[in-house]
């Protein structure tokens, strides 16, 4: 069903066409009438683009590019309405098997039912213009899109827009309020473009040209891009201090630096259980390239990582996500050093992808991987890759696999020493080495469902928040353990909680003790398992070794 804006629209664009005596509606006399209606010129204005000259050079192209019918060619009268043929309502039934009356063109027809698709995929009831103005767009040969284009005006801005009313530039969406008052078209824009076919002229003649003037520039201020929008630029994350060190991984390193450097195929997928470290690697490679400690091939090199959930979400339209995933390629293959890297790689498979149609993420991602215009580093887990994955042999095949193996207790403790000072300055606390060993150790023997290093980072963190809670005195001393044991839950460490307290039991050398002891106060010490009994007992009943 259309919408009562469409419909006044389309009516608008099918009496512009009689007026001017042509023998067909086109996407040009749609898109001059959206200029003069409400609810589509406030999409236009929000996209960037100047409407009011935009119709001037619509009116323009129109006179002098489309034959007119001969006078004495009969015209429909005024009380025909385009919206309800064009809605196939049958009002005009006795009108619309006259040939001599201007009729749509193909593209025209081809746009309407784009959009009526698109509605129906997205589950709305109605077709409005902002809808049809988007399916436009398919319509490549058009007047209509090349002169959108020309002005600034994308699909994807018109989408954002639509969806979640995300104005290009909010600057222009103001001033385009005085522009109005500059060249009026009124509520019947034919009242001044009339049979005659005298037109209006701006105050400096603005054609074709004008449009690619004003549109080409002023809309650019202030405008998001694909990459603030989809994507996190690590880099700048590493300069503001916001990812921690890499600890180890030299040799995981040195092989992801070295198959970036390739010509074709420099794609590395980082393949490993969860909680071994793959994001780590990734940040930890944006740190080096802020620090310079990179060889000079990567110096000048900038990663982003993508966000897949924002770029599937609010996808309603068929062709969303894909426009939203190719301004994402398209921007970083612009960018001298761009390195994408794909969280959870697998997802890009089938994400995006609509029912019958076979473009996914990954088929967009694919032609830039293997040609070697985008470097992409990826990471999965080992079921997911083989899943996902290795299924797509294409795909495949355009990256480097690198295995991310579990590191060792010691490799932990090492990990874990890197770390310390990070916790110590958020919990307030301080962590012993012993503590540290306790926690790798008793982590790696308790808990089977995870892995290292996440499982022992975890619980030198949930430690200190247990610490840094009793101190300020926010549980009671009644609900201590109880607290202690639900974080421990809640870390997903449920399972080292009676570990923790055996381990202190069994233990003859007071590992149990010192890893329930393992944080204390910056007022306290602790150099093994004799120190703070208090803190021992509390903190061991709480499983936070």
């Amino acid at each position: 069903m259309l919408s009562r804006e469409l419909q006044n629209t389309l009516s608008q664009a099918g009496l512009d066409a009689q007026k001017r005596r042509h023998e067909f509606i086109t996407l040009e006399h749609l898109l001059l009438a959206m200029t003069i209606e409400p609810s589509a010129r406030q999409v236009l204005t929000a996209c960037g683009a100047d409407v009011t000259v935009m119709a001037r050079d619509l009116d323009r192209y129109l006179e002098d590019n489309l034959e007119k019918i001969p006078q004495n060619k009969p015209i429909l009268p005024d009380e025909f309405n385009y919206g309800d043929t064009l809605a196939g309502s049958g009002k005009n039934a006795e009108f619309e098997d006259d040939s001599d009356f201007p009729q749509p063109t193909a593209a025209f027809e081809r746009v309407l039912e784009r959009a009526a698709m698109q509605a129906l995929s997205a589950q709305r009831q109605t077709i409005d213009c902002g809808s049809v103005l988007a399916a436009m767009y398919y319509e490549r040969r058009s007047h209509a899109v090349y002169l959108l284009e020309q002005y600034g005006v994308s699909r994807l801005d018109v989408l954002n827009f639509i969806s979640h009313g995300i104005a290009k530039d909010e600057a222009l969406h103001e001033s385009s309020k005085d522009s109005e008052s500059d060249f009026d078209l009124g509520p019947d824009f034919s009242a001044e473009v009339g049979e005659d076919g005298e037109r209006s002229e701006g105050a400096d003649g603005e054609g074709p040209g004008g449009a690619k003037r004003r549109g080409g520039k002023e809309p650019e201020k202030g405008r998001r891009t694909a990459l603030d929008k989809y994507c996190v630029d690590l880099l700048e994350q590493a300069r503001a201090n916001k990812i921690d060190p890499l600890i180890g991984r030299e040799a995981e390193v040195a092989r992801t630096i070295q198959v970036l450097c390739r010509r074709r195929k420099n794609n590395p997928v980082f393949v490993g259980e969860a909680g071994v470290g793959k994001t780590a690697i990734a940040e930890g490679l944006a740190l080096k390239i802020a620090r310079g400690e990179v060889p000079r091939a990567l110096k000048a090199s900038h990663v982003y990582a993508i966000d897949m959930g924002a770029l599937v979400a609010g996808s309603r339209f068929r062709g969303d996500f894909e426009e939203r995933l190719k301004a994402v390629v398209r921007e970083l293959k612009a960018l001298p050093g761009a390195i994408a890297f794909i969280d959870e790689i697998h997802t890009i498979v089938r994400a995006g992808a609509v029912e019958g149609g076979a473009m996914d993420a990954s088929n967009i991602l694919k032609p830039a991987l293997s040609s070697g215009e985008l470097r992409c580093i990826g990471s999965t887990t080992y079921a997911e890759y083989k899943n996902s994955v290795e299924k797509d042999k294409a795909l495949a095949r355009r990256f480097q696999k690198i295995d991310i193996s579990e590191p060792s207790i010691q490799d932990t403790v090492k990990i874990l020493q890197g770390l310390k000072p990070y916790y110590e300055e958020f919990h307030g606390v301080k962590y012993s080495d012993e503590s540290l060993q306790a926690a790798a150790e008793l982590s790696a023997r308790h808990i089977n469902d995870r892995f290292l290093p996440d499982k022992a980072v975890d619980v030198v963190d949930e430690t200190g928040a247990v610490v840094r809670l009793r101190r300020e005195g926010e549980p009671s001393q009644d609900s201590e353990a109880g607290a202690g044991a639900r974080a421990g839950e809640a870390s997903g460490a449920g399972s080292g909680a009676g570990a923790g307290a055996r381990a202190g039991e069994a233990s003859s050398e007071g590992a149990g003790a010192a890893s329930g002891a393992g944080a204390v106060t910056r007022d306290d010490t602790l150099a093994g398992g004799g120190a703070s009994g208090r803190v021992s007992a509390s903190a061991g009943d709480s499983a936070a070794v």
